[in-house]
């Protein structure tokens, strides 16, 4: 049951199970993710047909490609007023990550005869995985194209779920291909990803995998860590909501910001935080009103367990806690939200005032949806064209500019007993 709880007077346990709140143990999971790719790796035309084979007999590696007749009805079946929401959210994406390109190289003469910089080149392959097992996300499919795109990236891969008739989500389809993706596959869960890195099934070996998905997907990605480059840890979603009195917003809007992170997944959570305990309870008795009514209502009253509505004694106690949960989203909705964003640390994405829904930020703003959770917004990102890049340092030394650091480079090498470094400094200088 929501009840409104006072922030100063939470018992510690109550205040560490909120801070916790949906982080997951994938140990269970990884184990049976590693039997799956063993399975694949051994014979991924076998491990393909056991795993699919109910959707359509005798799969072969040709019939994971979505291909041109099957792109062109997708699109041909979304409604115009879809395909247009998509394109306006496309560009708001596209502009924001646009801006986020840094110099691709720059150098410095660090000392006289020394060049030193860094240029900036994309990943060749990447690949996105797009969830559409309980329900389509083309806006997935936006966030996780689309700065790739702009990074410069010239093999995008999307990834997604088969479903009946080994078709994959029209929605997906149209979406991962306006969003400029050049191949997309049907396949899910770890043998989308084991694939991806492994190059099985025809599908290109990648340099990177990124994109939300299902614990399965979360475990999958970790195992392959290392053979290839993943983004960060993504749970379930999360909101956290500072409210000041008298923004102008009814309770019941409050209530549905609320209820909007609640409806993601069983595993959601939500926090809403104010100072004020007449609005908490008009907030709590307007969400128990609609809750009930909803198609999610089962979804919202399992995540209701990793929610809060509390009243603190003043904002600054509110952004204290907000900087020890590390939100995925922040929703400021406070007389000065610059001066509250001034204050907060730690968060995935910040919305500010009454009229910056996290639903905005979900769809068509422009600033990344995939962003960190359970608390990991302390030491991730969310995703960027940053992403999809390398960097790479370079030097330049001129004879005099190596003749001057030839004692400081030996010195060095010889206190860490590798003469062979000292070496190749020492008998290059001999001869300046």
């Amino acid at each position: 049951m929501l009840v409104v709880e006072k922030l100063s007077t939470l018992r510690p346990e109550r205040l560490a199970a909120l801070l916790s709140r949906s982080q997951l143990d994938l140990g269970p999971t990884l184990l049976a993710t590693q039997d799956i790719f063993k399975r694949l790796l051994a014979d991924p035309l076998a491990e393909l047909n056991r795993e699919y084979g109910s959707l359509k007999a005798n799969l072969s590696p040709e019939d994971l490609l979505v291909g041109p007749e099957e792109t062109a009805k997708a699109v041909a079946a979304m409604d115009p007023g879809f395909l247009e929401a998509l394109k306006v959210a496309q560009t708001n994406i596209r502009q924001f990550h646009e801006a986020q390109l840094e110099r691709s190289f720059w150098l410095s003469e660090t000392r006289p005869g020394l060049l030193a910089g860094r240029v900036t080149r994309p990943l060749a392959k990447v690949g996105v995985y797009i969830p559409g097992g309980r329900a389509p996300y083309p806006s997935s499919a936006l966030m996780n194209i689309i700065p790739a795109r702009v990074a410069g990236v010239k093999e995008i891969v999307a990834i997604t779920p088969p479903g009946p008739g080994f078709l994959a989500r029209p929605e997906i389809v149209a979406a991962a291909s306006l969003a400029g993706a050049t191949k997309i596959y049907k396949l899910g869960g770890a043998w989308a990803i084991g694939s991806l890195a492994h190059g099985l099934l025809g599908l290109p070996k990648v340099d990177k995998i990124v994109g939300p998905g299902s614990i399965w997907v979360a475990a999958a990605k970790l195992a392959v860590y290392g053979l290839v480059d993943i983004d960060s840890p993504a749970g379930p979603s999360e909101g956290f909501i500072i409210v000041e009195p008298n923004m102008g917003l009814s309770p019941e809007i409050l209530a549905w910001d609320f209820l909007a992170q609640l409806e993601h997944d069983p595993q959601a959570s939500a926090i809403l935080v104010t100072t004020s305990l007449t609005l908490a309870e008009s907030i709590k008795e307007a969400v128990l009103a609609e809750i009930n009514h909803l198609d999610r209502a089962e979804i919202i009253q399992e995540s209701l367990k990793n929610a809060a509505i509390l009243v603190a004694d003043s904002l600054e106690a509110a952004f204290e806690l907000a900087n020890s949960y590390a939100p995925e989203h922040l929703q400021l909705i406070v007389q000065e939200p610059f001066f509250a964003l001034s204050q907060i640390q730690n968060a995935g994405s910040v919305f500010l005032g009454p009229h910056a829904p996290i639903a905005g930020g979900d769809y068509a703003t422009g600033p990344n949806h995939v962003l960190p959770t359970g608390g990991a917004a302390r030491s991730f990102s969310g995703l960027s064209v940053d992403d999809f890049l390398r960097k790479m340092t370079f030097q330049q030394l001129s004879p005099q500019a190596l003749k001057d650091l030839a004692p400081t480079i030996a010195t060095l090498a010889r206190a860490e007993g590798l003469i062979c470094h000292a070496k190749s400094v020492e008998t290059r200088v001999k001869n300046f």
